[in-house]
């Protein structure tokens, strides 16, 4: 089993379980059903939490190690719970050499969280750094919740922190 990188408890709910249930009843004697329904729980859940993984296993009578084998191959998928705002620093060569190191070490002290895996106490953020998202012009950036913000410095992303408090209020 990966480590964890948050002490958050799963908090799965009773509709969750339901509708995973059905994704799962749906699928299960289709071929190649496994990335369907890993992709479906995700969707539902988020992230594919250890308790997901083992209700997946006995309903489809795969093993929870080669579950793990499919998702850890992925790069898709996620076994950590993401934060609601989901913050993304691009580590690419042209966003790096603009300071993205800098940039995505700022983002932490920020937003309260470790890059790659861990959310802030409050579950509100998640820190990524990621490869190259295509958008070199705009270097160094920020991705947060599918919203671009190009051309940043150390100094707004402390802008960037107050358009998300009003934005998401």
């Amino acid at each position: 089993m990966p480590n964890r990188k948050t002490t958050a408890p799963f908090q799965g709910t009773a509709a969750q379980e339901k509708d995973l249930r059905a994704l799962i009843a749906k699928e299960k004697d289709k071929p190649g059903f496994i990335m369907p329904i890993l992709q479906g729980a995700q969707d539902i859940y988020g992230y594919l939490p250890e308790e997901v993984l083992q209700i997946i296993s006995e309903e489809t009578k795969v093993s929870t190690s080669e579950l793990y084998g499919v998702l850890s191959f992925y790069s898709q998928f996620a076994t950590d719970p993401k934060g609601k705002y989901q913050i993304q620093v691009c580590m690419g060569t042209a966003c790096y050499v603009k300071n993205a190191q800098a940039l995505l070490d700022r983002c932490e002290r920020v937003f309260g969280c470790k890059p790659n895996g861990a959310v802030s106490d409050d579950g509100l953020y998640s820190l990524e750094g990621v490869r190259c998202v295509g958008a070199c012009g705009l270097a160094p950036l920020i991705i947060v919740n599918g919203d671009v913000y190009g051309r940043i410095s150390d100094e707004n992303v402390d802008d960037i922190f107050k358009t998300l408090e009003e934005k998401y209020k």
